[in-house]
């Protein structure tokens, strides 16, 4: 997801921070009558009438029973209405709670038989206020008065349009289509392969669309406009834009940069996790979202965002801050996912490092670290990244961004080795490619694959507000030099140039000597290497 200043964001995580409700606990946690299904396919069919702001439909959902139950739950916001549910051609019994959907099945089927259920639906989504930060629909006009219309649910669920099993530890395996008819004039653009279009002969056509791979819930959508449709490829890789008719133009110059991006991005982080759904850019009248394979686009054909650099550094404008941002979510985010949005550093921290990585590719080394030092002014230290579990929250501040991308950057320079760094983060990629993960996952892969104990590092910044405090004092005529942490065990060394001489050293949370220093006005720390504070 695309990040907004700190400010807001903390403004936000103050708004939420309140007891959790049953409603949260409802669409966050694991009870039995979700862990006891894997899906394994979604199918949706439906018809939106922009009009009057409607989704009618079904989705036909495939799963199979891994554990013995007689009851399931499924998530539909409650203002939407279940109009019935067919297994085998007959009715299920249900019970709604909240956003929750309870479906009782008359026995016990078989464990690791695969069924499939017939969910009808219809009703009026809710409307996004503020896409994509609050989830909903986005229901605009072009400037030739053609409807433009999209939808983002990230954090607020995909189960606010659609019938789904919303939490992130269940993608469906075999992917997912959708079926969307609009009305004549107005093509609707979803994740995948185009598998063609059907007129209905009632002033409507479906679009049909299929995606191959897994995929988050909150990643399936619906794109619609009266749009042109722009085709590349880059070795066999398919580029596809859809874009308003007016911006084709200037589209066909600005997405030159995408090119570039994959060649720099497959590089780092290996092959494209989706080649066989390919990659799409898609004009959206929001400023963007890393839907899979259907990427959101809305930054207006500008550099940096939305024509502004965040990191006040000039660099940010030298690049498509959401085109670059939301494509490094294919691989962090949509190829490796979290299981709880609690953890989802997992996502940001690694596509908000992936800016500074492309720049690098491009720029060369000393602009990506001009351009993620730029990021520490957005840091701030108010909260913990990791967010609580089990209630479909995170933390709603910017540091799961900003703070997580310059602990990436910390943890490189602690390993003072980039070829080793490199095929860390590619390894890492190519491991964990279409996985449900937790910073435990993560953390066990970055200290086996570094050498260093990194877990203390890893704690310290995800479970504590407070950055790693370097603290010199003077003893006789020597400098010593220790980390203040909340956590015990901190390993970090420094790199600094103090008499004419560059040293590195290991410092831990007790007193260690710094050579080559009698002041501490001597001592010059490569500061730009790490994200600490200095005593």
């Amino acid at each position: 997801m695309i990040r907004i200043t700190s400010l807001f964001l903390f403004l936000t995580w103050i708004s939420q921070a309140q007891n959790f409700t049953r409603r949260d606990t409802l669409q966050g946690g694991l009870r039995p009558e979700r862990t006891a299904f894997d899906v394994q396919r979604y199918d949706l069919n439906i018809t939106i009438n922009p009009d009057y702001r409607t989704v009618v439909g079904y989705n036909d959902i495939t799963f199979k029973f891994i554990e013995k139950t007689t009851t399931i739950q499924l998530d539909l916001f409650e203002n939407m209405k279940v109009d019935s549910i067919l297994h085998e051609g007959k009715k299920l019994t249900y019970n709604r709670e909240l956003d929750a959907v309870f479906i009782d099945f008359p026995a016990d089927l078989p464990l690791n038989s695969e069924q499939k259920i017939r969910f009808y639906y219809s009703g009026k989504p809710l409307v996004a206020k503020n896409a994509p930060w609050d989830g909903g629909f986005v229901w605009k006009k072009d400037g030739n008065g053609k409807d433009f219309i999209g939808v983002a649910v990230q954090g607020t669920g995909a189960s606010l349009w659609y019938p789904v099993k919303d939490h992130q530890t269940d993608e469906p395996d075999r992917g997912a289509s959708v079926r969307v008819a609009v009305p004549n004039g107005l093509m609707n653009v979803s994740n995948g392969r185009f598998l063609g279009k059907e007129e209905l002969k009632d002033g409507y056509t479906r679009w049909d669309w299929e995606v191959k791979s897994p995929i988050n819930n909150y990643n399936i959508v619906i794109n619609i406009a009266d749009y042109v449709h722009i085709h590349d490829e880059l070795n066999g890789l398919d580029l596809d834009y859809y874009v308003l008719r007016k911006n084709e133009i200037k589209a066909r110059k600005h997405f030159e940069e995408v090119k570039p991006m994959m060649n720099c991005f497959q590089e780092k982080f290996g092959a494209y996790p989706f080649i066989e759904d390919g990659f799409k850019l898609v004009e959206t009248p929001y400023l963007g979202m890393e839907h899979q394979s259907a990427v959101a686009y809305g930054n207006k054909y500008m550099k940096g965002y939305l024509g502004n650099d965040m990191t006040g550094t000039g660099v940010g404008m030298l690049f498509d801050y959401i085109t670059i941002h939301e494509t490094g979510h294919e691989w962090f985010g949509n190829s490796i996912t979290s299981k709880d949005i609690a953890d989802m550093w997992i996502h940001e921290s690694f596509t908000t490092y992936s800016e500074s990585v492309f720049v690098e590719c491009q720029f060369g080394y000393e602009k990506a670290m001009d351009y993620i030092n730029g990021q520490k002014m957005m840091v701030g230290n108010q909260k913990p990244i990791i967010g609580q579990f089990g209630v479909n929250f995170k933390t709603g501040n910017s540091d799961m961004y900003y703070k997580g991308a310059l602990v990436l950057n910390t943890i490189r320079h602690m390993m003072d080795n980039d070829e080793k760094w490199w095929k860390l983060i590619r390894n890492y990629a190519e491991t964990f490619r279409h996985q449900i993960i937790e910073t435990k996952d993560v953390v066990d892969f970055f200290t086996k694959e570094s050498g260093m104990n990194l877990a203390p590092v890893f704690n310290q910044y995800l479970n504590y507000k407070n950055l790693p405090e370097l603290e010199f004092r003077t003893n006789k005529k020597s400098i010593e030099a220790r980390w203040n942490t909340d956590v015990t065990n901190f390993e970090m060394p420094i790199e600094y140039f103090s008499n004419g001489k560059s040293t590195r050293i290991m410092v831990s949370n007790d007193w260690v000597k710094v050579p080559n220093a009698i002041a501490t006005e001597d001592i010059q720390l490569s500061l730009n290497k790490m994200l600490v504070t200095v005593k």
